[in-house]
């Protein structure tokens, strides 16, 4: 958790403290996208996987993190109120820690979906491949760090590889 960086102004305001505090802290963004109806995301150079990992997973051996090549570090930023679908992936797992503000998550091994668990500041959550979830606004913005965890070498996971259950917006 970052009590430092606040999360607090509109969209755009959120993002560029975020795109400032990221520079400041070494990342280079490699792609960004800030209109996802639920926010959107930092993708960060795969370079700086290590340091990634260092900074936002202390403690947890990068060859644990990484299953299969690359580990596609990113920033999600989730607006208040907001739900991103309830989905899986074939090609990846992926471990999420809350970075600053507020955010929740829904896990479950079938299409049903449980209740919101509200995440603690600095709780990482891991998901398998296949395992249904879905990150939750709540009453301010959300700032996830996230690792992709590729499962498959020859194929890896990408923005296509998302089996949407339920979806908000219609997608």
């Amino acid at each position: 958790m970052n009590p430092s960086l606040t999360l607090t102004g509109d969209k755009a305001a959120v993002f560029a403290t975020v795109e400032n505090y990221l520079a400041k802290a070494g990342f280079a963004v490699a792609a960004k996208d800030f209109n996802r109806p639920w926010g959107g995301f930092f993708v960060l150079d795969e370079t700086q996987a290590q340091a990634f990992a260092d900074l936002y997973f202390p403690g947890i051996n990068l060859d644990t993190l990484r299953i299969s090549g690359k580990l596609s570090p990113k920033i999600l930023m989730v607006q208040p109120q907001t739900r991103l679908s309830w989905q899986y992936h074939h090609r990846r797992a992926e471990i999420w820690k809350l970075v600053a503000g507020t955010a929740g998550v829904v896990t479950s091994e079938t299409d049903t979906e449980g209740v919101v668990k509200s995440l603690a500041p600095g709780e990482i959550i891991r998901l398998r491949q296949g395992q249904r979830h879905r990150l939750v606004g709540l009453d301010g913005w959300g700032m996830i760090a996230e690792i992709w965890q590729h499962t498959d070498a020859n194929h890896p996971s990408d923005e296509s590889d998302i089996v949407r259950v339920q979806d908000d917006f219609g997608r």
